[in-house]
């Protein structure tokens, strides 16, 4: 090349980085939040804003990418809305109550002082401190991952304010009667010391009891009327059950009136089982060297046993005749189909015994452990031994020759989430919420609220249509109190009246007075219920509320308790946070007896959109738990440390540490692909949430590519772009980039409204891959450094970074930074503009051009890829490098449109195509004889259905002009006529 024209071409320049710099964090990071979400609270009209509000997570504890999944898809859904020109609402929240924050704090302050005898009050203290100070590390580490909101205006379920708003809330489901108090069964931890409601279990699968059958003799002269009972020997009910336990509770035995029994002879004894479960009985309680029953008479009806009573060997001398009843839940199935009745421990039970005036026992205290009641001839052999331990055994040991058989039975079993180990069923004086008049209205609302995905509807639904009533009291010092006052009478007053004078003494001195007043402070006694009971003396009751009920109170925080537009969390809110925000507003905006007075229907629900998400799992699909230790934190992935490192260095110094042994290596810094955190929100963005979500490095490989592709295409068009191309006229080639531009941007912005994040990022990367960079940005090439360096990129610029904006705003903002300052002075911030703000009105299609486009990209797109197949095997043969090394030709049948549609783009299919030259001829015309050429290699393509066109590839014509590497020089070294006229007015 006898001259260098470097200095003529228009090649790219920009100082936008290969990489995200760690120093300039900080400053992007804070445009693109805080003062983003000031600006459009500014500027967005306040008319008819969205609100995201926020599900609290718990302040107990470290983040992990779960919390970030959660807080950046309602991040996106914010930036989205604020697009299409929304003023948009975020107010984060936290969670701050219940018995995870005491325990934890206990934990802590017992490695320094003794707990044992700590008041309520410290308790609270040191549980409130702990909380405070998890607030302020959770709330810096949502902040780094480029979350915008009111930060300033953040509530916590702790805030004085927010618990009067819960009392007020508590106070209306008083006056309508949904709130009572009551002894009845409730799921009991002994390992919480306190009442649980169905959404703070979890159930273990593999679960270990031990089964027992057991013979409770028949007592009255009514046995003989047993069909095949002679009365020579002694008569027996055998039952089975996974809880020896709860047989010093057993009131009553259940058959079924329907099923058929059997009467066993066995060592002596008569006994009866159901026919169905002869099999399984002779199985566990007779082993084949045993002794084996003899069916004395069979298909005795159910009903001819409910006359009968029996008498239970665990009570001893105080034993009287008990009942033998009907109870639809026995089943055929399993077991000896009779039923131990202990309406103490068991929630059927209950009902079926307290219909028939029975007691209710429940020898059983808060820690698990039998009472003296248990055992009542010898207390001491029972009295304190633990239910879940050695009481289920003693039990059985007492029982001696009356239990037959006991096996090991793996089931399903409720177990306390927070403490992980099982529960137990325990009558306990409760405060309970009365679902069964609000959910019918409940499920109702739910008729008109958008669910995603859609199977959260019926989640839902199942979860409310479930419940009769939701025990709302806890028996811990950390959390807001149940206004109850109870009377040295015996009675217990929870009344309007009550409730409203005693709210208006938290509002003055806060809900930790109500535990640091003398018992009998008269400060919180109404004085009307004083006067009209002088000789009764009230004392505060020291329950408190159901976290659950403190955090599903939060729709409360919107003025006017308005409806948000969207709810976002994990799919496990369907039956905790989703449904007690559901039912508490229902209860709250409903009649007395649960029929919509004060609200329509459409309007009870707390949300207009429900988004759940599924749970974490790591690259070998485990769920990520702290005691597996696979847990992800969003700093690693912000960091790059879960990747390998780019590279190690030595670190910079003078000669070897002091402390350096003689021969050991130098120190090295290993440096990380440290994305920040357009990272973690990529990974967020690209992840189908509505299931699973994986964490793997292969996962955050591929989205480490994506991200540096986003930054590579940045780069070359923040350096190509001119201000002098906007007035350079449109080719081809830049109208197809438009409507494919359009296309996309209509493909993502459906996606993203649709919360379906991660099909607008495929659409996205699907035109970045195709349509950008394999087509356009390649055919334009040489018109952008060679040529007048027209073309739409600042359209594509302004489109890909509306596209980004939700997902990735700190690349966008980076990339503003280093964007023409022509650009910034006539465009609008990436970040605030509208994302359906049409192109400039010289770039913008009309619908006839579209539709003569639209019909001919098929067919340009298709002879592409033939050229480029063509081209591949020409390189594979070494007989050409680059594709402007050929000229091409195109042979269409004469009789196909598409004939029509690639001559009337002829003078740009080269370009387009990325070749020197390209001519087009009908399947008539001759191309000549393949010998005349050094090389041919040809493709077909279809055109019109079963047609077809050839593309050949052939050496080209002309020399290579030495500026712009096209073969259309006349001679070597000379320019091309269009390079010529370039260099002549450069």
């Amino acid at each position: 090349m006898s001259k260098s024209w470097a200095s003529t071409l228009r090649l790219p320049k920009s100082s936008f980085p290969p990489r995200p710099l760690a120093e300039l964090r900080p400053v992007y990071l804070q445009r693109s939040t805080d003062e983003l979400y000031r600006w459009q609270q500014a500027n967005r009209p306040a008319a008819d804003p969205f609100v995201v509000h926020d599900g609290p997570p718990y302040a107990n504890g470290k983040l992990h990418v779960g919390h970030a999944l959660n807080k950046i898809l309602k991040d996106m859904s914010l930036r989205v809305k604020m697009q299409h020109g929304k003023r948009v609402h975020y107010c984060p929240g936290w969670d701050c109550h219940g018995l995870p924050i005491e325990l934890k704090a206990l934990e802590a302050a017992s490695k320094t002082t003794s707990t044992a005898h700590m008041t309520p009050v410290g308790i609270r203290t040191i549980a409130r401190e702990l909380a405070t100070r998890t607030i302020v590390e959770q709330m810096a580490e949502f902040r780094s991952f480029g979350v915008m909101a009111d930060w300033d205006r953040r509530w916590t379920t702790m805030d004085p304010d927010y618990e009067v708003r819960q009392l007020r809330l508590f106070q209306q489901l008083v006056h309508k009667g949904l709130i009572y108090r009551k002894y009845k069964p409730v799921y009991w931890s002994p390992s919480s010391q306190t009442a649980l409601a169905e959404a703070e279990l979890e159930y273990n699968d593999r679960h270990l009891s031990t089964a027992a059958y057991v013979k409770f003799p028949v007592s009255g002269a009514e046995r003989n009327s047993i069909p095949g009972y002679d009365g020579s020997r002694p008569l027996k009910l055998v039952i089975w059950t996974t809880t020896p336990w709860t047989l010093p509770a057993n009131e009553a035995i259940a058959v079924h009136r329907d099923f058929d029994y059997a009467l066993l002879q066995l060592g002596g004894e008569d006994l009866i089982v159901a026919e169905s479960c002869l099999d399984a009985f002779t199985t566990q309680c007779c082993p084949t060297d045993a002794p084996q029953p003899t069916i004395v008479s069979r298909s005795i009806p159910g009903s001819a046993l409910l006359h009968l009573t029996y008498t239970n060997p665990l009570r001893g001398r105080t034993a009287t005749a008990q009942p033998i009843v009907h109870a639809d839940f026995v089943t055929a199935g399993s077991g000896s189909g009779l039923v131990h009745m202990a309406p103490g421990h068991g929630f059927d039970d209950y009902i079926v015994c307290t219909d028939l005036g029975l007691p209710v026992p429940a020898p059983v205290d808060g820690l698990g452990r039998f009472t003296e009641e248990a055992y009542p001839d010898d207390p001491a052999r029972l009295r304190g031994l633990s239910v879940q331990g050695e009481g289920g055994p003693a039990v059985l040991a007492i029982l001696g020759d009356a239990v037959l058989a006991t096996h090991e039975y793996r089931h399903k079993y409720p177990y306390d989430w927070r403490t992980k180990k099982p529960i137990i069923v325990r009558a306990t004086a409760q405060w309970f919420a009365d679902v069964a008049v609000i959910k019918e209205p409940a499920v109702a609302s739910l008729q008109s609220v958008r669910f995603v995905p859609d199977t959260g509807r019926s989640r839902l639904e199942s979860f409310v249509k479930g419940r009769s009533e939701w025990c709302i009291s806890r028996q811990r010092a950390w959390g807001v109190p149940i206004p109850a006052l109870y009377g040295s009478d015996g009675s217990v007053v929870l009344t309007e009246e009550t409730v409203q004078h005693i709210v208006g003494v938290i509002q003055e001195r806060g809900t930790d007075a109500w535990w640091s007043d003398a018992a009998d402070a008269a400060a919180w006694i109404p004085a009307s219920l004083q006067e009209a009971n002088p000789r009764v003396t009230y004392q505060r009751g020291t329950d408190t509320m159901d976290v659950w009920f403190d955090s599903g109170s939060s729709w409360t925080q919107a003025p006017g308790g308005a409806q948000a537009d969207v709810y976002l969390e994990g799919s496990d809110q369907h039956r905790g946070w989703f449904q007690s925000s559901l039912l508490t507003r229902v209860a709250a905006l409903s009649g007395s007896k649960g029929e919509n007075l004060d609200a329509q229907a459409e309007t009870l629900s707390p949300f207009k959109t429900l988004v759940t998400h599924g749970f974490m799992l790591d690259g070998e699909g485990k769920k990520m738990s702290k005691s597996l230790g696979n847990i992800v934190t969003g700093a690693q992935v912000m960091d790059g440390t879960l990747l390998p490192p780019l590279k190690e260095k030595k670190r910079r110094g003078r000669g070897k540490a002091k402390d350096s042994q003689p021969g050991s290596p130098e120190p090295r810094t290993v440096v990380y692909d440290a994305l920040g955190p357009d990272a973690l929100r990529l990974w967020v963005a690209s992840s189908d949430y509505t299931g699973d979500v994986v964490m793997s490095e292969m996962v955050l490989q591929a989205t480490h590519a994506a991200l540096v592709k986003y930054r590579v295409i940045l780069k070359m068009l923040l350096g190509s772009m001119h201000e002098s191309a906007r007035s350079a006229p449109l080719t081809t080639v830049d109208r197809i980039a438009l409507l494919q531009l359009q296309d996309t941007m209509k493909e993502v912005g459906a996606a993203y409204n649709r919360f379906e994040f991660y099909r607008g990022l495929a659409s996205l990367n699907r035109w970045l891959t195709n349509d950008l960079s394999a087509f356009y940005l390649e055919a334009s090439k040489d018109r952008l450094y060679c040529g007048d360096g027209g073309g739409v990129l600042e359209s594509i610029f302004v489109g890909l970074t509306r596209m980004l904006a939700p997902v990735v705003p700190m690349l966008v903002e980076e990339a503003w930074d280093h964007a023409p300052v022509w650009l910034k002075e006539s465009t609008v911030h990436p970040l605030q503009q509208l994302y359906d703000d049409p192109l400039p009105a010289e770039q913008q299609l009309s619908t006839s051009e579209s539709d003569r486009l639209r019909a001919a990209i098929p067919v340009i797109f298709s002879a592409h890829t033939a050229v480029k197949t063509a081209a591949e095997q020409a390189r594979n043969d070494k007989v050409m490098g680059s594709s402007l090394q050929c000229s091409v030709v195109l042979q269409v049948p004469e009789s196909c449109a598409a004939l029509r549609l690639l001559r009337e783009h002829a003078d740009e299919l080269a370009d387009m195509l990325v070749v020197s030259s390209l001519s087009i001829v009908t399947d008539k015309e001759s191309v000549g004889d393949a010998t005349s050429h050094a090389w041919q290699y040809t493709a077909e393509f279809a055109v019109d259905g079963d047609l077809s066109a050839t593309a050949l590839v052939l050496p080209p014509d002309l020399a290579k002009c030495p500026r712009c590497w096209r073969y259309l020089a006349e001679k070597e070294d000379d320019l091309c006529q269009r390079c010529d006229h370039v260099v002549s007015h450069h």
